[in-house]
């Protein structure tokens, strides 16, 4: 029998400038740092039970660390549908320009921008996927 999961606790995104890229992540989304790791980058508390590492690109090299990544990654955080407007007037607010505003068959929503380093984020309502 296959062991069970209790599905993603953490993901990680490659940054060139930590401290940056948690201001920004503090200021749009109200993530807190619940761990720090020195120059390499820390941990964000994303949700309940979900983590946003940040790592400093090449950072982890030196401690021959499998950590480590580049390139221009992809994360979607889940908002309610009644959010969706209020989500758009704050990236607004805050300069943040959303490249792609795309509604979904079954009745979800997705607003595409991009953090600091060009990751591309979705914030994506109920209906966006069958299971969401």
């Amino acid at each position: 029998m296959r062991p069970k999961t209790d599905g993603i606790l953490e993901s990680s995104l490659y940054v060139s400038d930590v401290p940056r890229s948690v201001l920004f992540y503090q200021q749009t989304f109200g993530f807190t740092v619940i761990s720090e790791f020195g120059e390499r980058g820390c941990a964000m508390q994303a949700g309940p039970r979900q983590v946003l590492l940040l790592f400093r690109k090449g950072a982890s090299r030196a401690i021959t660390s499998p950590h480590d990544g580049d390139g221009e990654l992809h994360l979607a955080f889940a908002i309610p549908a009644a959010e969706l407007t209020n989500w758009e007037l704050w990236l607004q607010q805050r300069g943040i320009t959303v490249e792609e505003k795309r509604p979904w068959e079954s009745g979800g929503w997705s607003l595409y921008f991009r953090d600091p380093d060009r990751h591309l984020l979705e914030l994506a309502t109920p209906g966006t996927w069958s299971i969401y």
